[in-house]
Parts: structure tokens; sequence; C-alpha cells
């Protein structure tokens, strides 16, 4: 995530909001309608992410857009809030501060934040799309996700025909999700043409994948579409394989067409596709454990000052986390002095990269919680969880911290929730991108316990996202 200039703007609080957007804030009873994480420590409210999706600061423009996705579209489910704060985004979409151009956490490129705010409402319609039993949350939630379908598409028509083809290209994707509507059904006549000759030959994957899988569903023939989308990733293919060849012929060629290609902008996670391939949770191995908590060696004892020493179950932290929003007190997107205060103590010692005239964050140790953080554009993005003296992290009731490496992974791989969410490193550390977990392991002496990260999608790619520190930490 990197935050270029923008032009200087009036923070946005709440009371700055258009008049419509106020009173759909004002006219809701958030209390009685959580997030995921409602009531965690440095967790913001719903109508604190609203308002702070037109702050000033980019930074903070961008985390409450990242909080939109964390918070609110969590997992490919909905929460109580989500339907209400749908309708408030919609709301914002006119207002001239979304104009403004950044770099968005869940797709490449630049884009304004109207279009970003129209790619969150596409994935709202693409989650309201699901059943149930697709493990999007309680049905009176689906419910009120549903019923917003019709109000939505009238606040985004407009945008279908805005003269940016970014905000225009958001706009349709969400458009003709929300067509999934029966109610909707009578506009579908509108928006195909548009769908076919503009959406199902963008630069963006996910929007061509949107526009093939809705003309199917409209009944239209899309062969064609098929046939160019699997010459377009055939050559792809070929000219990734002929590139990373140093001996072949036909390397340079590749990597100049490839350095021509456009730049694919798709939503890391993209729930629509989820729905082709998802199947229910699989149920644990009656004969597969729960992975032991960690056990005192000798010389672990309580004052014990080895740099091998193992802190026993009671003397550690309790924590629990979520995926992709957080673990503990601590939430992604979290500033090093967030994180300070959520802790109570300073980094032990931290790592700074420089870039031209500018210093980086690299990662922070804080000893006393036996943490570290790692930071990407000065915003929490991973958590390295200390093996022999970390908070032990839960994982439902089963521990994930200080534990037998192969217990956790085997314990974890019989609960993947659906095909190709298990990965693993260059160094062999099983990755789970469900849970936005990866397991490595850190030595104790002669023993080797488990050391849980706990990531964001840009750092399930270790190799690339982990800094050489963490790589030789063992």
């Amino acid at each position: 995530m990197i935050n270029e200039p923008t032009p200087d703007l009036p923070d946005a609080p709440v009371g700055s909001l258009a008049p419509a957007a106020q009173a759909e804030l004002a006219g809701t009873a958030w209390e009685e309608l959580p997030h995921f994480c409602t009531g965690r420590h440095g967790v913001p409210d719903t109508p604190d992410i609203l308002g702070a999706v037109l702050a000033a600061d980019p930074a903070r423009r961008v985390r409450a857009v990242g909080d939109l996705y964390r918070l609110l579209l969590n997992q490919a489910r909905v929460s109580p809030a989500t339907a209400p704060a749908a309708l408030v985004v919609a709301r914002l979409l006119d207002d001239p501060r979304t104009l403004t151009g950044d770099r968005w956490e869940r797709r490449a490129g630049r884009r304004p934040l109207r279009a970003e705010l129209l790619n969150w409402l596409a994935s709202f319609a693409d989650i309201a799309r699901l059943d149930v039993e697709d493990g999007i949350g309680v049905a009176q939630d689906l419910a009120a996700a549903r019923a917003v379908r019709p109000v939505l598409h009238d606040r985004i028509a407009e945008f279908c025909e805005d003269d940016d083809p970014l905000v225009r290209e958001a706009a349709l994707a969400a458009t003709a999700l929300l067509l999934a509507d029966p109610a909707l059904t009578s506009s579908v006549p509108r928006y195909a043409p548009a769908v076919r000759t503009m959406l199902a030959v963008s630069a963006d994957s996910y929007y061509r994948w949107i526009a093939r899988e809705r003309l199917v569903a409209w009944g239209e023939d899309v062969t064609g579409l098929l046939a160019a989308e699997r010459e377009h990733r055939a050559a792809l293919d070929r000219a990734h394989a002929l590139a990373a060849d140093p001996f072949g012929e036909g390397q340079e060629q590749a990597i100049r067409w490839l350095e021509e290609q456009p730049e694919d902008t798709a939503a890391q996670e993209r729930l629509g596709r989820r729905c082709e391939d998802r199947t229910a949770p699989t149920q644990a191995a009656p004969y597969e454990p729960t992975p032991e908590p960690p056990v005192a060696v000798p010389g672990s004892e309580a004052g014990d000052r080895s740099p091998w020493r193992i802190a026993i179950e009671e003397e550690r932290a309790e924590w629990t986390f979520t995926p992709y929003i957080g673990v503990g007190p601590l939430h992604f997107g979290m500033t090093l002095e967030e994180i300070t205060s959520a802790l109570g103590e300073g980094p032990a010692a931290s790592s700074y990269s420089h870039h031209g005239k500018d210093q980086q964050l690299n990662y922070a140790d804080f000893a006393e919680s036996g943490i570290r953080a790692l930071f990407q554009e000065g915003r929490l993005g991973c958590i390295a969880v200390d093996a022999l003296t970390g908070p032990q992290v839960r994982l439902g009731t089963a521990p994930l911290t200080g534990c037998a490496p192969s217990h956790v992974e085997d314990w974890l791989v019989h609960r993947t929730t659906r095909p190709g969410s298990l990965a693993y490193s260059v160094a062999g550390d099983p990755v789970f991108a469900d849970l936005g977990l990866a397991i490595r392991s850190q030595r104790a002496g002669d023993a080797v316990l488990s050391r849980p990260l706990f990531l964001l999608h840009s750092w399930l790619d270790l190799w690339h996202s982990l800094p050489s520190a963490e790589w030789n930490h063992f």
C-alpha cells in the first residue's frame, strides 16, 4: 500500500458528511448492529469507519477503506452492520472528495476513492448472492443485505456512464452483481450490452469473470469470451515461462511483451470466484488430536534468563484471532504508536529501511509481549508470535503457539475450508490463505516449536514479504 500525494482536503468527521449521508447515519441504531469486531480494543465502530472514509489524511482514508473490507465484509460474510453501512457508502459516492486518488489495500494501481468504494459495493453485492450455508452469516443478516440491493442499484446507476473509466467499470461491476436481485430483472437488457462490450474485455480479471458469470445467468452465449480468456491466460503462461528461462530463445521479447500488458488490478480475494469451488469445512479426523500446549523444559523455571527458556501455559497471555482482522488487542493497519498503546510497552528493537530521503519501518519487537510487528508503509501487516514466550493464540480452543509444528500443521490441514487454500513457502512453512495464517518453526535449544504468523492478503507470499531478519529468526 503506497500513498501518493493528494490534494489537501478538509477533514471529514461525521458532521461534515453530506446531509443525505448524515441522515442515513443518524437514522441507524448502530449500537444494535455490530460488525465482526465491535467492542475490541482499538477497533473503530462502524460510524467512525464511515466518517473516516472522507478524512483529509490519506492514511486515514486508506485505513478506513481497509476497515470496510476487514470489519464489514470478512471472509465472504456479512455482519448486522454491513447492509446499513452499504447504504451510507452509496450516499458518499457523489461527494467531490471521492475524486481524490490513492492506492488501496485490496487492488493494484492507483484509482479514485469513488472507484474503490464502488468496488467495495461490488464485493457486497457479490456476497449477497450467496446462501447461508456458504458461510456468509446468519439468515437475518443475509436477508438485510439482499433487501437493500434495489436501493443501491438506484444510487449507483448514474456512475455506470461516468467519464472516468475506472469509476465506470467499478459501477458496472457492482450493478451487474446487484441485478441478481429478482426485483431488478427488468433492468438486465439495459446493462447487458455494456457488460459484454466493456466489462468482459477489462484489464481486471475479476471484472471479466463477473461479466462472463452474469451473461451466462442472463442466458447469453459466452463461448467467444471463454475462448478469449483461455487464449489470454495461455499467452501469459508462455510469456512468463520464456521470461524466466535465461537460456531459452525469446526471453527478451517475452519480457518486453509482458511489460506492455495492462496491469491486472483484480482484488486479491475474489469473492465471486470462491462460490465456484466452495466446499463445506472438513471435520477433523477422529485420530487427529488437538495440538499440545507448550511444556516447560529444564531451565525454564520462572525467573530463568536462559535464551531458550520456554514459558509455561499459565505465564502466557491468552489471545484469540479473527482472520484478516487482528490478533488479541492488535488489528491490522495499526501504526507503531497504536500498537505501543495497545500492548502497554514500547518496542525493544526496531528496524528501518531507507528509500532516498524517506525512512520506512520494517518491524518492531515487543519483548515483554513476545510479539514482532511487521509493517508495510507504516501500517501493521503481519504479526509474528514468539514461540518461547509469546501469547497463546488459539483457533477455537486449539493452541497455535509453542507447540510441535507438525502437530499444528496436521490439525490445520484437516480444517482447510476450500481447495487451493493451503500453500507452502520456499522454507516449507504451511500457509493457510483462508485463515491468513502461516506456521513457522522456532528453535528452543534442542526443541523446535511453532511460531505462528498472522497475515494480511498481501503478505501470504512469505518469500517476498518477510524481511531477512524474520527468515533468520530460528
